[in-house]
């Protein structure tokens, strides 16, 4: 009889558990990068839950360079015509140009501010994806906002070159502009992604090659750590919209660099010596991004480093919010600050 009430009591227990569980999984239908905290901004809100459509969709094997260059072409196309429109309500010029054998796109604002500084530009894309013409509205919005050119460089994406010929190419358009009177000094490098992590792993090879550093560094989204290392990686995962590391970054990773090269200080800056110096260096992101723990350990580096850095974090943000949605309270405000940045490190001499 005791045996028989004990089966009875762990039915019931058993049915409870499966009852809660199946009101959780009720309740946690939504998947985590749909969900719009009621702390963001409306603007936000109403997009956030459509992002994360193709988060899972697989890119190609690392060394498949065909299948790459079709679908570099395809996305090319589409972010190029993504773009148009803001192009067309940019009241500037875009002109392509050449510095030091690398593609260029030159984006001058209407109204320029000065003319003996400059900023440059790497986009992002996972180092796969993309273009300077593609990822312009990046461009734009920091030449509106500082008033200075912006050049933006189209590097040669992987895996139709590693990382050693990608950070000789962001040099040789810096040796190009000390040969047109630009001095580092007189610049500011700007990155979003993975040309953040471009950005700082460059400057890290500039100053080790005995060249001089840029004024100042302002990153969005960097992706620092491109091995998947770090908290975020794993807590963060389900709720990044934009992409998988199993998915897309893992393959785009080793496309751009071999994995015993992963941890490169010019692959991945997080693990490079700053002791040695850097430049004054913001890093801007948001809370709802796979990379947040790349924005925090590069933060910390440079600032355990002596380094003049700021880390400006954005609740419930996703990956470049900045440039995705430019008109949004949150993207404005970070904008906003990246000028000051310009204005402190840049033009205030």
């Amino acid at each position: 009889m005791k045996q028989l009430k004990r089966l009875l009591l762990l039915t019931v227990s058993v049915a409870a558990v499966v009852q809660v569980a199946t009101v959780s999984l009720a309740q946690d239908a939504e998947p985590l990068w749909a969900h719009a905290p009621d702390t963001i901004s409306s603007e936000w809100s109403a997009v956030l839950s459509a992002l994360g459509q193709g988060r899972d969709a697989a890119v190609p094997s690392p060394d498949d360079v065909q299948a790459w260059q079709a679908l570099q072409e395809a996305d090319s196309t589409a972010k190029i015509k993504a773009a148009a429109p803001f192009v067309e309500a940019f009241n500037g010029t875009l002109r392509d140009i050449t510095l030091g054998g690398v593609p260029t796109v030159e984006v001058t604002p209407n109204k320029l501010l000065r003319n003996d500084k400059i900023a440059v530009y790497l986009h992002g894309g996972a180092y796969v994806f993309n273009s300077a013409r593609g990822a312009v509205t990046s461009a734009i919005l920091l030449a509106d906002e500082t008033g200075l050119t912006v050049l933006a460089v189209d590097y040669t994406l992987a895996p139709h070159a590693k990382w050693q010929e990608t950070t000789d190419q962001v040099l040789s358009v810096f040796a190009a502009l000390d040969e047109q009177d630009f001095a580092a000094s007189d610049i500011v490098l700007y990155g979003d992604s993975a040309g953040g992590g471009l950005s700082a792993g460059s400057v890290l090879k500039m100053r080790d090659n005995g060249m001089e550093m840029p004024a100042a560094l302002i990153l969005w989204s960097p992706w620092t750590d491109i091995s998947e290392t770090g908290d975020s990686y794993v807590t963060l995962r389900d709720a990044e919209p934009f992409f998988t590391y199993q998915d897309v970054l893992g393959p785009s990773a080793l496309a751009y660099a071999d994995e015993t090269d992963h941890r490169h200080p010019y692959v991945s800056p997080v693990y490079g010596d700053f002791a040695k110096g850097f430049s004054p260096t913001l890093i801007q992101g948001g809370t709802k991004e796979i990379f947040l723990s790349n924005f925090v350990r590069l933060y910390q580096a440079l600032d355990q480093a002596g380094q003049t850095v700021k880390l400006d974090l954005y609740e419930g943000m996703p990956h470049v919010f900045m440039a995705a949605l430019p008109k949004s309270p949150e993207s404005r405000v970070a904008i906003r600050k990246a000028g000051d940045w310009v204005s402190e490190f840049l033009l205030d001499d």
